[in-house]
């Protein structure tokens, strides 16, 4: 007798998950919100999203004639950074420049640069940035800094033997920033894609008119979340653990920690976010509000999980709320295990933290859910 129940169980659950599978890849609205995002996702972050600064171009005024100042500019010719060096007249072109945003930067030469340096003084420069664009003009001038002190270094080789501190980037020794990205990226693409087809699920159902079956159906509430959740899981992990592969096949970045514990990562954190999906599929009653509700939440918890900004930079009370938000712990996981072999006991760190969060929402979606059957 619990054999046929359980084979009944299995039969319901088998039919259920194949039905909200066809149902996601059968609707040209679910497969255009899954499986669009992460696609754009991985061309915009992994080709474009960068604090790189390259291809500016930089204005000039020389108002010297010296070596000095001929060198300065040829540098800045030659500088990988720089697009376009653009030499102005005056002061008044290269404040219009600057305003017009033609520029980032612009450097102001006095005439007497050169013979202040030839007679053993430090030569200055005036640069001016583009505050508008804040970050990319202090990286511009800390790159325009590094240029200036080669300059200083060959005039004054013998006051300036060498830097009292060398530099060693650990994990990313190159400072990569794609190997920063692209393994974040495996989180938010899970993220959005179990989001958007576990809210999708109960909202298509009311919108189609089928969700009045399921009231009258034998099936039990903990029977519709596991269907409910199944073809987000998987949908996830597949999508996740591709990320994965192309991560370590097309981008080249090494994977140095351990593939088990990782995928144990990536399905807790689905299951949080199966909850959360579920929560709002059982509230919206379209599936336009669905979608809306999906952004609504994902696009705040990529901001606040320290994909794009340090945790620890925030406001206390948004450090609190970053806390609840899974992707904050799966990034940590998923960073660690591409750069370095992060040990077992700061993984449990931030697993323990996933596995609390996956049952509380999927608590919370099972109330939510019967008190939509009822």
């Amino acid at each position: 007798m619990h054999k046929l129940s359980g084979l009944f169980l299995y039969t319901r659950l088998r039919a259920q998950f194949i039905k909200e599978v066809l149902s996601v890849l059968r609707d040209p609205r679910s497969r255009m919100v899954v499986f669009v995002p992460p696609i754009l996702q991985l061309l915009v972050f992994a080709f474009a999203a960068t604090l790189e600064v390259r291809n500016v171009d930089v204005a000039v005024y020389n108002q010297d004639a010296g070596r000095w100042s001929y060198e300065l500019v040829q540098r800045l010719d030659s500088a990988h950074f720089i697009h376009r060096v653009v030499r102005v007249d005056n002061a008044r072109q290269l404040h219009a420049l600057i305003d017009k945003g033609q520029v980032i930067a612009a450097l102001d030469i006095p005439v007497d640069f050169s013979r202040t340096i030839a007679s053993g003084g430090g030569g200055k420069v005036q640069v001016v940035v583009d505050g508008r664009r804040s970050n990319s003009g202090q990286i511009t001038v800390s790159y325009l800094t590094a240029i200036a002190s080669d300059i200083g270094a060959e005039v004054t080789p013998e006051v300036q033997p060498g830097s009292p501190v060398v530099v060693r980037h650990w994990f990313n020794p190159n400072l990569t920033y794609r190997w920063f990205i692209v393994p974040g990226l495996t989180g938010i693409l899970a993220l959005f894609s179990a989001l958007l087809i576990t809210s999708l699920s109960i909202a298509r159902e009311r919108e189609m008119g089928t969700f009045d079956q399921l009231l009258v159906s034998p099936t039990s509430t903990p029977e519709i979340i596991v269907s409910k959740s199944l073809p987000a899981l998987v949908i996830g992990t597949v999508l996740g653990l591709s990320m994965v592969a192309a991560a370590v096949g097309i981008f080249g970045i090494p994977f140095a920690g351990s593939f088990i514990l990782l995928l144990l990562s990536l399905v807790l954190f689905i299951l949080s976010v199966v909850g959360i999906g579920l929560m709002l599929s059982a509230v919206s009653m379209t599936q336009q509000q669905a979608i809306l509700g999906a952004f609504a939440i994902g696009v705040p918890a990529v901001l606040m999980s320290g994909f794009a900004t340090p945790v620890e930079n925030m406001p206390v009370v948004l450090q609190w709320f970053a806390q609840v938000i899974p992707l904050t712990h799966f990034l940590v996981i998923v960073e660690g295990s591409f750069l370095k072999a992060m040990p077992l006991t700061d993984i449990f760190s931030s697993l323990w933290p996933l596995a609390l969060i996956a049952l509380c929402s999927l608590s919370i979606a099972t109330i939510f859910v019967r008190g939509r059957l009822q």
